[in-house]
């Protein structure tokens, strides 16, 4: 058959050609299958199958780190929840087939998640996955997941849960397709910090022939079907020679004229700081303190937090240090942390704006900062998250200083601030850009609505044209302006971003070397022409396709 091209959206760099193989499907039940024993021996056989995959969550937890690693955790912990279990029962004690009482249990869980939206919705497809092992280990049947054929294969999915992305590293899988998902979703940032290339949000995906095999490209997008050997030769030897480039590159982010640009990296817990203070980084761009309250019934003390503040810290001596303040609330509730019930959490109580309810939770976690700062004597930055007016950054600038901290900022994620970036910058000594949320604010799209994924794309004119505001403004007052969100670990949107007047680039650890060697490759003047190509684009294929013909392929 001839080569057919199909398109999707390019969230983790990389080149692979390989055989294809579907994710697994979950096991069917049905009120019609066979009744088991009395209700306590089945019920007792429930528990005991919730325990099972509980264990082998933990088991997988304990073999990852990071991100993968407390979402593989969290994941052990819901399939304890003794909810489900008198759910279960319930649905047993009405008659229900034991594997059928298990499903209908998780499925009324997942209907209640799926009605509140965004993380909550999200939370719902980590359980229905933990509810169809659970069923899988009752029918004694292998698990519904990712193939164990043996050889490498590019693994395609509508999306994937979670808990089976962060499952890929130990697998062999060597490139990710999915007809869903975004890139900002769990899966484009798992898939990025495993260094698997990934296409997302690729429809056209049911194209795909049996038995034949695909090049996968995941820094465009393009997916070709049963390419031909001179493409598959073409294809791995530009992968080969780009990799011989990119580890060629080290030390400090310069373009080739030399301007700096700072290359950081962003960590979530002690155990991401041990394993990230040996890579070739000047230091942490983002510090998302929020994976250390996750998963907790009660809030850390403040002995706790300066002690692992202090930890984090002793890990980049020298080097800079930039710390998100808690970023809790809508897709991040913590359970001692009462919010209510919020018509639409991701425009209610969240960042900076819970210390407005629980003001002593961010005042602790001020003080033990500057605590573990004064302790290491540590180049160390702290941001407000969700920083919408200048008087809320004031507010939190005269907080932060108060508690003794002396570098002081704000994350740039809400249209307001952006556009009023030279007010905030008055109070600030630097911001940091989260494209992530900067994104969905701006194109008014939940980050979790796969079917509207291209609206989250960072190449989008309206959201770049935003950080250009906040690149003039940093310009102007002469302050650092950071990129933390997913964006910054784009190679080819890198040297746009600079030319945006973006100053530093903060991203998952296996992206830099790749970011590194793009900004080496060009110097200032064509990053800013490549900006002011990708602003004046009317959407952003066609500025994706602008900025190539200036500074090439990465």
């Amino acid at each position: 058959m001839p080569e057919q091209v199909i398109r999707g959206l390019g969230v983790s760099p990389g080149v692979v050609c390989a055989p294809w193989l579907r994710f697994g499907s979950q096991l069917e039940t049905s009120a019609k299958d066979p009744v088991g024993g009395s209700v306590a021996e089945e019920l007792a056989r429930v528990k005991e199958a919730l325990g099972s995959v509980s264990e082998e969550m933990t088991a997988r937890a304990a073999r990852v780190s990071g991100v993968a690693a407390e979402i593989l955790s969290m994941s052990a912990t819901m399939a304890r929840d003794p909810g489900i279990v008198a759910a279960a029962e319930k649905e047993l004690t009405a008659g229900m087939p034991t594997a059928h009482a298990v499903h209908l249990a998780f499925e009324s869980f997942c209907a209640k998640l799926e009605v509140l939206g965004g993380y909550m919705a999200e939370r719902a497809t980590d359980l229905r996955d933990i509810g169809g092992r659970t069923v899988a280990v009752l029918l004694g049947e292998p698990m519904p997941g990712i193939p164990e054929p043996g050889y490498p294969f590019v693994l395609i999915a509508r999306d994937l849960a979670p808990a089976d992305t962060a499952m890929l590293g130990d697998s062999d899988v060597v490139g990710l397709l999915t007809t869903e998902g975004g890139p900002t979703s769990h899966t484009a940032i798992l898939a990025k910090s495993l260094a698997l290339p990934a296409v997302v949000n690729c429809p056209d995906a049911d194209l795909l022939v049996d038995e034949v095999p695909v090049l996968l490209d995941g820094t465009t997008g393009e997916v070709v079907v049963d390419p031909s050997p001179l493409r598959q030769r073409a294809a791995l030897e530009q992968a080969a020679a780009d990799q011989a480039r990119i580890a060629a590159a080290s030390g400090p982010g310069r373009t080739a004229d030399g301007s700096p640009v700072q290359l950081l990296v962003n960590i979530g817990t002690v155990d991401d700081a041990v394993k990230a203070k040996s890579v070739d980084s000047e230091g942490v761009g983002l510090f998302r303190t929020e994976f250390m309250y996750l998963g907790k019934a009660v809030e850390p003390s403040l002995e706790q937090q300066t002690a692992s503040y202090t930890t984090v810290l002793e890990q980049f001596a020298g080097r800079r240090v930039v710390v998100r303040t808690l970023d809790a609330g809508s897709d991040k509730p913590l359970p001692f942390l009462d919010l209510g019930t919020e018509e639409n959490p991701a425009l209610g109580v969240r960042g900076l704006r819970i210390g407005t309810v629980f003001p002593e939770t961010l005042a602790t976690q001020l003080t033990a900062l500057a605590r573990a700062g004064a302790a290491t004597g540590a180049d160390l930055w702290v941001m407000a998250p969700m920083v919408a007016t200048a008087d809320e950054a004031a507010g939190f600038a005269a907080l932060a200083r108060e508690s003794g901290l002396r570098k002081v900022g704000a994350m740039i994620e809400i249209p307001a601030a952006a556009l009023r970036a030279a007010d905030l910058l008055a109070h600030l000594d630097f911001v940091s850009i989260g494209t992530n949320d900067l994104s969905q604010y701006t194109c008014a799209v939940d980050r979790m609505a796969g079917g509207l994924a291209p609206l989250l794309d960072p190449w989008q004119p309206a959201v770049l044209d935003l950080i250009a505001m906040v690149g003039a403004a940093g310009a102007a007052a002469g302050k650092s302006v950071g990129v933390c969100g997913e964006a910054a670990s784009d190679p080819t949107l890198a040297p746009v971003l600079v030319g945006l007047g973006v100053t530093s680039l903060s991203m998952s650890v296996p992206a830099l070397p790749a970011v590194r060697a793009a900004l080496a490759a060009v110097d200032m003047q064509r990053c800013q022409d490549a900006a002011d190509a990708a602003c004046a684009a009317r959407n952003p294929q066609v500025a994706r396709e602008a900025v190539a013909a200036i500074i090439g392929r990465p």
